[in-house]
């Protein structure tokens, strides 16, 4: 099926727009992160690194419900080429930040791609159910995903390589020129379909739209209690992805090839995880193995704190990738992030094809929205409260904040096998 799909003009256009997209979204993302932690010194990396997280997340808190209506309004395929348009616009922004070195212009950068990522998630997951059958919708959910995270495992690790100094600045910001231009052309492959809900009135009050969007989710709990769940992943992978990479530079003096490596590793396991799971599903929409995901996800979270915990590395010290995997520390860091990763994408991906299913056709978008909303303000509440914990007025380290992070996906799980897998 996965092969398929690939080949299927109804698949195919939306998979490789979606990953070019994303690649983009994690180049910036990871650049901002490495020139932080690299050129900027140590010591307000953690808040720095959680301050980008929450502003390429903010768009999607109030821009989704406006997302949401224009998907269901119109057809979706023109709707995600508008914002692939809008995106070589705001990689413009972002080339110039690499080019002059400038970090005010990738934050803006990375702004406007949140902004074009909030209305474009309702556009490629409302359009899935639309184009697959329901025994499809596993498989090419595994796709996206796992098509997204090896994106991400590519833009954080072109990110990376272009904050380093040997990297002529010029080459970077052609690349994300081309790239942004490639995610437009792809566009173009999406076959179009006509609008699900043709008559529906978009709201021009944002806030209007989100309230109603999420009081709509609320009142339906087969879909507001998947919901939730999905909106705890997405928390969990915002504050680990800010806390790992400032843990490891602080336990192991890991230099920019080791950062890389972590994001690689994350990554990885998000795809194998992601196609894991629909290989479980056999074709059906099953939560069964979700709890146990969730457990996976604590396990390896206090396996990290532990690994990390204690220790310091000499102060500006470079550690190779290969110096690191030398050693069981590192190694245990490495398989440890490989595995919070798959458990991740084995929790998340059964989770939203039954959110999909579960939606009416004509408000399916819509639903996704209130979702994606949802996801923004547990992982905007999550980075804030992180950023608040690492602060002088509490002064937690990154391995703390991981364990008790671990500790509220052991609760999780219990919540997800009492009121979701058993209802």
């Amino acid at each position: 099926m996965f092969l398929a799909l690939l080949r299927s003009p109804r698949f195919a256009g939306l998979f490789w727009c979606q990953f070019l997209s994303a690649f983009n979204d994690n180049f910036v993302r990871n650049l901002l992160a490495t020139l932080i932690l690299f050129r900027l010194g140590e010591a307000n990396a953690g808040a720095l690194i959680t301050l980008a997280v929450g502003i390429f997340i903010l768009p999607s808190v109030f821009l989704s419900g406006l997302g949401g209506e224009w998907a269901d309004a119109h057809d979706k395929a023109l709707v995600a080429r508008r914002l692939k348009i809008g995106e070589i616009f705001v990689q413009a922004v972002a080339a110039a930040g690499v080019w002059f070195g400038a970090l005010p212009l990738l934050y803006v950068a990375l702004f406007g791609l949140g902004t074009i990522a909030a209305l474009f998630s309702p556009v490629k997951y409302g359009f899935l159910p639309e184009q697959l059958a329901t025994e499809e919708l596993p498989a090419g959910n595994a796709l996206v995903e796992a098509a997204t995270f090896l994106a991400i495992l590519f833009g954080l690790v072109a990110g990376a390589l272009a904050a380093n100094k040997s990297i002529a600045p010029g080459f970077a910001a052609t690349q994300l020129m081309l790239i942004a231009v490639a995610a437009y052309a792809t566009s173009l492959l999406i076959p179009t379909k006509g609008a699900a809900a043709p008559g529906l009135r978009v709201h021009r009050n944002i806030l209007v739209s989100t309230g109603e969007l999420l009081r709509e989710l609320h009142a339906e709990m087969k879909l507001w209690r998947p919901g939730l769940a999905v909106s705890w992943f997405w928390l969990t992978g915002a504050v680990a992805l800010s806390l790992v990479p400032v843990a490891v530079r602080k336990a192991t003096g890991g230099g920019i090839d080791v950062e890389a490596a972590i994001s690689g590793f994350f990554a990885l396991g998000i795809g194998v995880g992601s196609l894991a799971a629909a290989k479980l599903a056999h074709g059906r929409i099953t939560l069964v193995w979700v709890p146990a995901a969730a457990l996976g996800m604590a396990f390896f979270l206090i396996v990290l704190a532990w690994s990390t915990y204690g220790i310091a590395a000499p102060h500006g010290s470079d550690a190779s990738l290969v110096d690191f995997l030398r050693t069981a520390r590192g190694v245990t860091i490495g398989l440890a992030v490989f595995g919070l990763a798959a458990a991740g994408g084995l929790f998340v991906v059964p989770l939203f094809a039954a959110i999909q299913a579960r939606a009416a056709p004509d408000k399916r978008a819509r639903t996704i929205a209130a979702v994606n909303i949802q996801n923004a303000l547990f992982m905007v509440a999550g980075s804030l409260c992180t950023a608040l914990l690492q602060s002088r007025v509490f002064g937690l380290g990154e391995p703390v904040l991981l364990a008790l992070l671990g500790l509220g996906n052991v609760a999780a799980a219990a919540y997800i096998r009492r009121t979701i897998v058993a209802a």
